[in-house]
């Protein structure tokens, strides 16, 4: 199942639909919105498969896709070198070690922006802007202390973000939540990919392109800390909240590891992907 919040071209509210072919149907009697829908569990699910059929919807060429958990109600949760290439170019740039345990760090609520949107030009703050394409797991139950070995089951679904990074502010303030953390610095989406239709994670390919020029490109085997270890690591002695939202880490190719260093500028078109959810698109702010 392909879910989405979207708002028509024509105006209105977000709504809660899920993609058939190229219709958006709309989810609205199941629930107003994805965090309400994920905490329903398996009686949303069953609910929207079986308005499949029947089911009133609009053209997706007709809809403006929204990230698909706009408001998360905490902080996004990252992994920082989850890749082995991109430890060895951090290491390069800035003398990263590899890493024995999971690396976490979070982003604000406020950095999330969906598809197409916008990332903020922030030249009074930085210039330095990097980009970081990741597969992101949304959690679907609360839990607490997960077996490693059944991890996977506290999963309601897969979308694709992109960890906007200001590297003169992450080298400044020597830890990553700021340089991170500014105003749309976490594009996610198009869509919410159910489980089920990802029967393994580390199997996909991950690319990010910078105006139409590939700068990464891996596939989520290479990942030091599985999905799984990375759910069992952060939840012990914490509680994990349906429809909290976890970044597993970015792939060698990012612009401060380049030779010279490479950043965004205005204007650039940012298309993250990962095969099997979509194509994540926004365009940097014009200065």
């Amino acid at each position: 199942m392909r879910l989405v919040t979207f708002r028509e071209r024509a105006g209105g509210t977000a709504q809660l639909g899920m993609i058939a072919g190229d219709r958006v149907l709309f989810l609205d009697t199941v629930s107003r919105d994805m965090l309400g829908f994920i905490a329903q569990g398996e009686r949303a699910l069953d609910a929207a498969r079986a308005m499949q059929d029947g089911a009133k919807g609009v053209n997706l060429a007709d809809v403006v896709l929204c990230a698909p958990i706009e408001t998360p109600r905490r902080n996004v949760v990252c992994v920082g070198l989850n890749y082995a290439e991109h430890v060895a170019e951090s290491a390069s740039a800035a003398g990263a070690d590899a890493p024995k345990f999971p690396v976490f760090f979070t982003k604000p609520p406020t950095c999330v922006i969906g598809p197409e949107a916008e990332i903020p030009w922030h030249p009074h703050v930085s210039t330095s802007i990097d980009w970081e394409v990741e597969l992101a797991v949304i959690i679907g139950e609360e839990c607490k202390d997960v077996d490693e070995a059944s991890a996977l089951d506290c999963v309601f679904g897969y979308t694709v973000a992109n960890d906007v990074t200001a590297r003169d502010l992450q080298a400044r303030h020597q830890q990553w939540y700021k340089g991170k953390g500014l105003d749309g610095f976490c594009p996610l989406g198009p869509v919410i990919v159910t489980r089920d239709e990802i029967a393994n994670p580390h199997t996909l390919d991950i690319a990010l392109r910078v105006n139409g020029d590939t700068k990464q490109q891996s596939n989520t085997s290479h990942m030091i800390f599985s999905v799984a270890r990375l759910i069992a690591e952060w939840s012990a002695g914490m509680t994990l909240l349906a429809g909290d939202i976890l970044l597993t880490g970015t792939p060698s190719g990012v612009g401060v590891g380049r030779k010279p260093p490479e950043f965004l500028k205005p204007a650039d078109v940012v298309e993250a992907e990962v095969t099997g959810i979509g194509v994540l698109r926004n365009t940097v702010a014009r200065a």
